[in-house]
């Protein structure tokens, strides 16, 4: 009876230290082997918008967080201060057109009497009608270039996308050429996993992916769009013109170097809202036709 008991102690301690080492490595599959990251951020490029013309803001048409859409009317700068300045710019056309129709009548009736006035009269007078033809021209683009600053007094949004950080009142002047609100380009919304170079021999461009939030459960699909070609090298610095200043020191443990892998987003579960900067696990997947390939590799 006692050698059963402990014969079956002994059974039962194997058996719960196998499937202790096989939970430990099961556990360093998945996070050290598999291509699997928790490092993983959603990201959006950010469009800056600025206004082409300078003046005071007289009208806000959206607030914070506002989804708009291309060629919607964000702000309204000083419409009246550039309605007079083409308003000016179209009276000077107009005379600057009676200037010269009226050289143009005195160039014709000279002309046709080349017997009563001396040739320099003549030759004067065509001068007169091609630099008055000339300024008739600048008078154009200036009326065009009023009326191009008087549209421009809408600022309109470049891209479909959400409004971030927006604070602008009326009443605060702006200057031509400083972005003054931000837009997050919504069609660009990604997600990029930072993975370690130990891991990139698993991933290939087209790679099924699953995406999770952090606290949310509902899987994201998408798939490896690219890996990056670069990462910036902190061991070295110095200029192009320079020899290169390469760090001295070697440390005994060495760090994977994380590599940034984008993910494009395929399907997004109803309910899940995507903000860049939040904090997601990523896991990449093999193709059907990999599978039997990865399985053999060293790793």
């Amino acid at each position: 009876m006692l050698n059963r008991n402990s014969l079956l102690r002994t059974v039962v301690t194997t058996l719960v230290i196998c499937v202790v080492l096989g939970a430990i490595y099961a556990l360093w599959i998945r996070y050290q082997v598999e291509p699997l990251t928790r490092d993983g951020k959603v990201r959006a490029d950010l469009v800056p918008v600025a206004a082409d013309v300078s003046g005071l803001i007289t009208e806000v048409r959206i607030h914070d967080d506002e989804a708009v859409h291309k060629g919607q009317i964000l702000l309204v700068i000083d419409r009246p201060r550039y309605q007079l300045a083409l308003d000016q710019a179209e009276a000077n056309l107009a005379t600057q057109r009676v200037s010269l129709a009226q050289v143009a009548r005195e160039d014709r009736r000279n002309r046709s009497m080349p017997e009563l006035l001396a040739g320099e009269v003549i030759e004067q007078g065509r001068a007169r009608v091609d630099g008055l033809r000339t300024t008739l021209a600048q008078a154009v683009a200036a009326r065009n270039l009023a009326q191009l600053n008087l549209e421009r007094t809408y600022l309109r949004a470049p891209v479909d996308g959400t409004v971030s950080n927006m604070t602008l009142q009326p009443g605060i002047y702006l200057n031509a050429g400083k972005p003054v609100v931000a837009l997050v380009y919504n069609r660009s919304l990604r997600v990029e996993g930072y993975f370690e170079e130990t891991k990139l021999p698993a991933i290939h461009v087209g790679d099924p992916a699953s995406v999770y939030l952090m606290g949310v459960a509902d899987e994201i699909r998408g798939h490896v769009d690219s890996i990056a070609a670069g990462v910036e090298d902190r061991e070295r610095a110095g200029g192009d013109a320079g020899l290169a200043n390469v760090n001295p020191s070697f440390t005994w443990v060495r760090l994977a170097q994380r590599i940034p892998v984008r993910i494009r987003i395929d399907k997004v579960p109803t309910g899940v809202r995507l903000i860049p900067g939040q904090t997601a696990t990523v896991i990449v997947h093999p193709r059907k036709g990999d599978v039997a390939v990865r399985r053999s590799l060293p790793w």
